[in-house]
């Protein structure tokens, strides 16, 4: 099923992060992400692109909404002219599923505007 039509679940912890190699897998349905370390946890990023901080900060009310939507919320770090969303499950320590559906979610409204 594509990532776009699923889900995030609530995690709370009790299941392994995804390995590097299956988070390549999945890596290949969002191939604007990558993959990084982050406090020593498996996390995927993506910065996007704005031509202001106007366009910045409404991609930003977007994925906030659609977080609270999910219920997984990304790291978010706003700049005048860019948006670089980092994504991993707290509860694991690692990356999930969810991060991947995160992202293809992401990317849908980022290609949207």
């Amino acid at each position: 099923m594509d990532l776009r039509e699923q889900k995030c679940k609530p995690c709370e912890g009790g299941v392994p992060p995804f390995t590097e190699e299956e988070a390549k897998e999945y890596l290949s349905e969002v191939p604007n992400w990558e993959i990084a370390q982050e406090n020593g946890r498996l996390c995927i990023r993506r910065t996007f692109k704005f031509k202001d901080f106007k366009g910045s900060w409404r991609f930003f009310d977007e994925v906030a909404a659609l977080a609270e939507d999910e219920g997984h919320h990304p790291d978010i770090l706003v700049r005048w002219n860019k948006v670089i969303i980092t994504l991993t499950t707290h509860a694991i320590k690692g990356l999930s599923i969810n991060d991947f559906i995160m992202a293809a979610k992401i990317d849908d409204l980022y290609e949207g505007l």
